[in-house]
């Protein structure tokens, strides 16, 4: 079963989540390393890449810092309040050189994985629940977050220096704790409103798990319904591409990378529309 913000849980993080940070901070200074302009645009951002680092940096030791069990506010969860959070931070953090922000990101994960360690072996902190940007998560979820935040920039940061990217069927599934733990957060309420119905999601070679609508309330469990409306079969970087607002939906669906069934499939196209992006 997949935890969710209300499970928190103790022991040391799932199998090969601790390695897939290290390694995706290192994938990212790597790309940074490699680059000779931090002014190049990133694709469909407002941000250069030396503004995409230096976010990624603050957003790792902010991270860090809240595995440590510090109190760090961070806007209140919804996309203007993290928005305006984020252009506050940089405007303050004057840094945009590839080599000092690469070497930022790297240590500030292996910070994170040193407290959330040091949490694993702590009975007075290892459940404790963390207050983050977006709701209180256990370090699990959090290291979940941690892990699809890098990914869904180190994305950005690949296109803009056209490097490949670091996303991978592996990472997917360690992003999905996060993912199934801010679902119900994200949603548009006024897109859910009067809608009922139940999706079955499915990994292809992975995760499973549904979301329930009915009226302007949303359920999601790790496992699909009995009896879903729609049930949609996606190809799991897809899923994290567009679930993170970073691949259009019917493109995907053009490419056969989205296939839907059920009594109501017409409802698959819709289902990215109602959430917003963390």
């Amino acid at each position: 079963m997949q935890p969710t913000a209300q499970q928190y849980i103790q022991g040391p993080l799932p199998e090969g989540l601790a390695r897939a940070i290290r390694e995706t901070a290192g994938d990212i200074a790597t790309l940074l390393k490699g680059a000779s302009d931090t002014t190049v645009p990133v694709p469909d951002s407002e941000w250069t890449v030396g503004e995409a680092a230096a976010h990624l940096a603050l957003a790792n030791e902010l991270m860090a810092d809240l595995a440590s069990g510090h109190v760090r506010p961070y806007g209140d969860g919804t996309p203007q309040s993290l928005a305006a959070a984020n252009a506050q931070a940089l405007a303050v953090f004057a840094e945009r050189g590839t080599q000092p922000l690469a070497s930022m990101i790297a240590e500030q994960a292996a910070v994170f994985l040193d407290a959330a360690d040091r949490a694993a072996s702590d009975e007075s902190a290892a459940g404790l629940a963390l207050v983050t940007p977006l709701g209180s998560m256990d370090r699990h979820v959090l290291a979940s977050y941690l892990l699809t935040h890098m990914l869904g920039h180190g994305y950005d940061l690949a296109r803009a220096l056209n490097r490949p990217h670091m996303i991978d069927r592996d990472r997917v599934a360690l992003c999905m704790p996060f993912m199934l733990s801010v679902m119900p957060r994200v949603v548009d309420t006024a897109a859910i409103a009067g809608l009922a119905v139940r999706y079955a999601i499915r990994l292809r070679g992975g995760a499973a798990f549904g979301v329930s609508l009915d009226d302007g309330a949303v359920h999601v469990t790790p496992a699909p319904p009995e009896r879903p409306d729609c049930t949609i079969l996606i190809e799991p970087v897809t899923f994290l591409l567009i679930a993170l607002g970073r691949r259009n939906p019917w493109r995907a669906i053009g490419r056969g990378q989205v296939v839907a069934w059920g009594r109501k499939p017409w409802l698959a196209p819709r289902f990215p529309t109602l959430f917003t992006a963390p």
